[in-house]
């Protein structure tokens, strides 16, 4: 090697470096080292920049910034290690007495510094060098070294860096281990699409190389003539020293011959060896067309249905109980299907002969019960009441605003279907509101009862016909009643007797002949 320097005691070479001391700003510009042997010779050309002192300054406690790379230091935590400032050897060598070493650590937030001592046991300057006994995660980080010494009666100093790195013991195991994929798993793969095997492997942190790599069948890829396969590696993790690395196997257009391939993934370090088996199974593609239209068919069905459900609900219950409701007459030994419970004398009264009465006979063919027409002359009322309505299936009870007003009756006979519920018997109470009535007109029995009790709503010349909401709800409340077609006949007969009969009697007479009728 060969160089050619202007005669300057400030200049002085030590064999492949050129040392300048001190650096002046005019020492700038270009230099040119040239190496040679017996055959060759060669040219390195390099540009200095001399930099001002202020330019260098870090902060009030930091030294200038080192002009050289900083020096990698590994040290494993809880052991020790020796740090030597770079350079040290040369500048003993130059100068003219021995040199003083200063050690300064920088802090975490990068722009000032502890300058030794550290006030730390664990870290004590021997003489040049900086012993550090127990290695803590505080202790990594930059350091700088400052070198003073006097050459030529001049006192000169240079700063280094060395970076220290905090890592996992010695002590811990050091062999590669692979953390995808696992023993058991399966990559599922789909032909003609770019498929991705995803490989990952754990590295502690050892002063060595390490690999990790894809085979296909036996070979590397880089060996393989089909180029469809390819991979991509990348640093997932690093956590003091400890790495953990991808590797990602591509294989484009992928084919059904390509199931059948051995797919492995390797990883190595000094310590040792792991290698792991890729296991693939072919995802069963379904029909997206005929999957769409199949869930937009049964989306659309299901929307029917809830529309068809909220509007006829009450037909679709009502078909229910036809088919699979259980006829209450088989199970009990009841007489009445219904007893009606009504203000006596008033326009309910009216209400209750001419509209209810008749459907629910006539047209449903129910047997109902009305005190004034099949009690008997000479009874006691309180005894005969509580024996009809112990002998009813339903209670229906007509609410207004005269209900429980007239008399102690209609609330004898509310108060005996409240008890009935109340005892856990066969006998339930429906309440029909003929008119409106407030909450503060309810006797206390039916405030208590109203939530456990259902109630339909007449609505005048909307509720007439027989196929309106209000029958139709009437009947889900009341018994399932299936009459045979000598039923229906007898009953209208029965009812064209009575309407006779009635035609001759005077309105006083008219309860007697309404039992007399029905015990004919």
């Amino acid at each position: 090697m060969m160089m050619i320097l202007t005669c300057s005691l400030r200049l002085s070479k030590d064999r492949e470096r050129l040392w300048l001391q001190p650096a002046h700003a005019t020492d700038s510009g270009q230099y040119i080292c040239m190496l040679r042997n017996k055959s060759s010779c060669s040219k390195i050309a390099m540009r200095l920049k001399v930099l001002q002192h202020d330019e260098v300054i870090q902060g009030p406690s930091c030294p200038p910034l080192a002009t050289v790379a900083p020096a990698q230091v590994v040290i494993p935590q809880q052991e020790g290690k020796i740090l030597n400032c770079p350079n040290l050897q040369d500048a003993t060598k130059m100068a003219d007495s021995k040199p003083t070493v200063t050690w300064y650590h920088v802090k975490k937030d990068g722009l000032t510094c502890d300058r030794y001592p550290f006030w730390s046991p664990n870290r004590q300057q021997k003489e040049a060098s900086l012993q550090v006994y127990v290695m803590m995660d505080s202790y990594q980080g930059l350091y700088y070294c400052t070198v003073r010494y006097l050459r030529r009666g001049q006192v000169l100093n240079f700063t280094r860096s060395i970076n220290v790195t905090v890592v996992y013991p010695s002590s811990v195991p050091k062999e590669p281990s692979i953390l995808n994929p696992t023993w058991d798993q399966v990559f599922t793969v789909k032909r003609d699409t770019k498929v991705r095997l995803v490989c990952r492997g754990l590295f502690p942190y050892l002063n060595s190389s390490w690999e990790i790599w894809w085979t296909v069948d036996g070979k590397t890829l880089d060996k393989l003539t089909d180029h469809r396969f390819s991979k991509v590696n990348r640093q997932v993790k690093y956590d003091y020293g400890d790495r953990i690395e991808e590797s990602v196997l591509l294989i484009q257009d992928f084919q059904a011959e390509d199931l059948s391939r051995e797919y492995n993934c390797s990883v190595r370090n000094d310590r040792g060896f792991e290698t792991r088996r890729a296991q693939l199974k072919e995802e069963v593609s379904l029909p997206s067309v005929e999957l769409g239209c199949g869930l937009g068919v049964t989306l659309l069905l299901m929307l029917l249905l809830f529309v068809l459900y909220h509007v006829f609900w009450l037909e679709l219950l009502l078909l229910y109980r036809s088919w699979f409701g259980t006829d209450e007459r088989h199970t009990d030994d009841k007489e009445y299907d219904v007893y009606i419970s009504y203000a006596r004398n008033s326009e309910e009264e009216q209400f209750v002969l001419s509209t209810l009465r008749r459907v629910l006979e006539n047209e449903l063919g129910y047997s109902v019960c009305i005190f004034d027409r099949d009690s008997l002359p000479g009874g006691t009322i309180t005894d005969e009441t509580l024996s009809f309505v112990a002998r009813s299936r339903r209670l229906l009870v007509v609410l207004s605003p005269g209900y429980a007003s007239q008399g102690s009756q209609a609330l004898l006979e509310l108060k005996a279907g409240i008890d009935g519920m109340a005892l856990g018997g066969h006998l339930r109470v429906i309440l029909v509101q003929y008119k409106p009535v407030h909450r503060q007109g309810w006797v206390r029995e039916l405030r208590r009862a109203r939530v456990a009790l259902a109630l339909v709503r007449w609505q005048g010349d909307k509720s007439k016909e027989l196929s309106s909401r209000f029958w139709k709800r009437l009947r889900v409340e009341l018994p399932v009643r299936r009459l045979s077609s000598r039923e229906v006949e007898g009953s209208s007969k029965e009812v064209a007797l009575m309407r006779l009969m009635s035609q001759n009697s005077t309105n006083s007479q008219t309860g007697l002949i309404s039992s007399t009728v029905k015990n004919h």
